[in-house]
Formats: structure tokens, sequence, C-alpha cells
């Protein structure tokens, strides 16, 4: 594996920070970013870096086995639920997706101190 193709889902407080390390990692492709908002500061970064964006998170899953991790971040428990139906629905055994409290620990890892959201559990 050269690089790890990563799919993200929520581009808001908690997506743009992490993108923009996603983004400053040489190892990392970033192969999607969805948000139903697509005005958000984090969409407008992955378009920066010609990183395809999405108000369907479902179309990033599509990708199938092109997307070694699918990262959400959206808060939602909805996503989280529709979109692990859909994987277990396609098949795909090969891409991994990763909750947003593990991308809080990395991400707190990385800060060297506690990185919180703002996020209830909301709808998306």
């Amino acid at each position: 594996m050269e690089k790890f193709r990563i799919g993200m889902i929520g581009a808001g407080e908690t997506g743009t920070p992490l993108l923009r390390q996603l983004l400053a990692a040489p190892f990392v492709e970033m192969v999607g970013v969805a948000d139903l908002n697509l005005s958000l500061p984090g969409i407008a970064l992955a378009r920066e870096h010609e990183v395809p964006v999405t108000d369907n998170f479902i179309e990033i899953a599509e990708q199938g086995d092109t997307v070694d991790v699918i990262i959400d971040v959206t808060g939602s428990r909805k996503v989280r639920e529709d979109l692990r139906r859909f994987m277990q629905f396609s098949g795909n055994t090969h891409t991994v997706i990763v909750h947003e409290r593990v991308a809080l620990l990395l991400m707190s890892l990385g800060a060297g101190e506690l990185v919180g959201t703002r996020h209830d559990e909301m709808g998306y």
C-alpha cells in the first residue's frame, strides 16, 4: 500500500481540522468528502485540493474497495447506521469505517491534548 485512500463524511467543526491533517499527510489520498451542507469550510477546503465533494455520503461508500477507510465525523447515529447497512449490503469487506470518537482520539493524540466536539446527537 503506497497511500491510505480515505473518504470522510462530515465537513464541519470536527471534519475540517481533520481534513487539514489528512491533506497534509503525503501517505493519504482523499477520495471524497461528503456533507449535506456544501457551503461549509471543509467542503471549500476539499474543493481547493481537488477532492471530490458530495451531499450524498453513500457515493463515497459506493466506491467499494478503492476506499480503505471512511471516517464518519457527523455525530449522527442515522449516518452510522445507514453507512453500516450499505457496507453490509454491498459485501465490501475491505473498507474500514472509523467512528467519530476514534477520529477524535487520534486527533487528540496528535495534538497532545483532548480534542472535543460540540456534536449533539443530530440528524443528517
